[in-house]
């Protein structure tokens, strides 16, 4: 997707390094994932004064899972409550992200959202979503009947709509590109096909960071575990790794796994996915000129089957939520009872579709922590955990960092480098 100039495998960058008798370590800090958070908190840190920085990546592209698979949304910030890490990030990466877009020709569109509901009890939820967000001053307003007639005759919304003027999209491969050329311009090495197999915490006698990868060709990870499957290879036999003064865990659907190769037993975590198909749409009729969403459902995974535009104008529908136990598990899922069901909520807004002209486009993964809700007005919400670990002094961890990351992801990268360095 994006050729990296310094595509050199780790143990190659390592072999420079691990042999010399210095006793500074080879990084300043190590970037483990190439999602667009782990490229945002590259970039960010590789612009301080004098450091070096190594992004880890176990794919041959960088961006190539959750950042990739995405709605492409840029998020308003009017769903995750009023003192959550979601809210404030995606808050303050929204603006980052218009301004950046905008300085450095990223493609993208402050198109708008509207927010429909169908029922009183719909309405109900728009009603705490206004009130949310007007507390915090993000730009949202209900539409009148007969405006929302005039603008989009083809939406439907017997109860009411909401709108968010400051809701957009970008093309998220041209972001992560502009991302990435950023990081290596200010000196930054990019580590490509390159799956972590091990690392080992600083000590007494060794006060840097190490860090194994397998060498290619390696087969996908497992499900519970970022190391592929290589034969005849041992980390622990294999002396080549590097040293980082500092560690951050960006592995987005590996964050889990990542995160029990360094804490104790009583720290692990057990990661949770779920999956979203998306849908195309091939005909031109009917195309909403906002964003179109059905209102929250407190407690879901998700946010309803939604209608969505790319940079080129294309209607797609989704995501839906399904759980599974993979996050290889990208395949859009054939179900017959599952595709009835999104085209039944897609008909609840936009009535004159043509469902002949609805198909399976493709699917993502959206890392979890546990089977939450995607809303702050239901029970069980999952914030975003952005942590310094106690007792393991420079590490960042980065766990079920999902929707809104992509809208946030500069944002991260400032808090990230505030935990450090601030």
């Amino acid at each position: 997707m994006f050729p990296s100039k310094n595509a050199k495998h780790l143990r190659h960058l390592s072999r420079c390094f691990s042999t010399s008798t210095l006793r500074q370590a080879d990084f300043t800090h190590a970037i483990v994932g190439g999602g667009a958070v782990g490229l945002a908190i590259a970039r960010k840190l590789q612009q301080r004064d004098g450091v070096s920085t190594v992004l880890i990546e176990k794919h041959g592209t960088i961006g190539s899972e959750t950042s990739s698979r995405n709605s492409e949304v840029i998020h308003a910030g009017l769903y995750y409550g009023p003192d959550s890490l979601k809210t404030r990030l995606c808050l303050r990466g929204k603006a980052l992200m218009y301004a950046a877009c905008e300085k450095h020709n990223v493609p993208y569109k402050n198109c708008g959202k509207w927010v429909v509901a169908q029922t009183d009890e719909q309405m109900s939820e728009l009603q705490k979503v206004y009130d949310f967000a007007t507390s915090m001053n993000i730009p949202i307003r209900f539409v009148p009947k007969d405006e929302a007639t005039h603008r989009e005759p083809e939406v439907r919304a017997e109860a009411g709509v909401l709108e968010s003027p400051s809701t957009g999209i970008v093309d998220s491969h041209a972001f992560m590109q502009w991302l990435h050329g950023e990081f290596e311009e200010a000196g930054g090495d990019t580590a490509l096909a390159s799956p972590v197999t091990r690392i080992e915490a600083p000590s007494p006698g060794n006060p840097d960071w190490k860090i194994w990868t397998a060498p290619p060709p390696a087969s996908p990870p497992s499900a519970s575990s970022p190391t592929p499957q290589t034969p005849n290879y041992s980390a622990e036999e294999d002396g080549s790794f590097i040293t980082a003064e500092t560690i951050v865990n960006s592995a987005g659907n590996y964050a889990c796994a990542v995160n029990n190769m360094i804490l104790p037993v009583d720290r692990h975590r057990t990661p949770f996915y779920a999956k979203g198909s998306y849908f195309s749409y091939s005909k031109s009729f009917p195309k909403p000129s906002v964003l179109v969403y059905p209102a929250p459902v407190p407690g879901h995974g998700g946010l309803g089957t939604h209608l969505t535009v790319d940079m080129a104008g294309r209607v797609r529908f989704g995501p839906d939520v399904e759980w599974v136990n993979s996050p290889t598990d990208l395949a859009p899922t054939p179900n017959a009872e599952r595709f009835k069901a999104a085209l039944e909520d897609i008909q609840k807004y936009l009535p004159g579709i043509d469902v002949d002209a609805v198909a399976l486009d493709y699917a993502g993964i959206r890392p979890k922590l546990g089977k939450l809700g995607a809303v702050a007005s239901g029970k069980g919400f999952q914030d975003f955990y952005i942590k310094k670990e106690e007792g393991f002094e420079g590490f960042i961890n980065l766990l079920g960092i999902e929707s809104p990351g992509l809208t946030s992801s500069l944002a991260i990268a400032e808090e990230v480098e505030r935990i450090l360095y601030r």
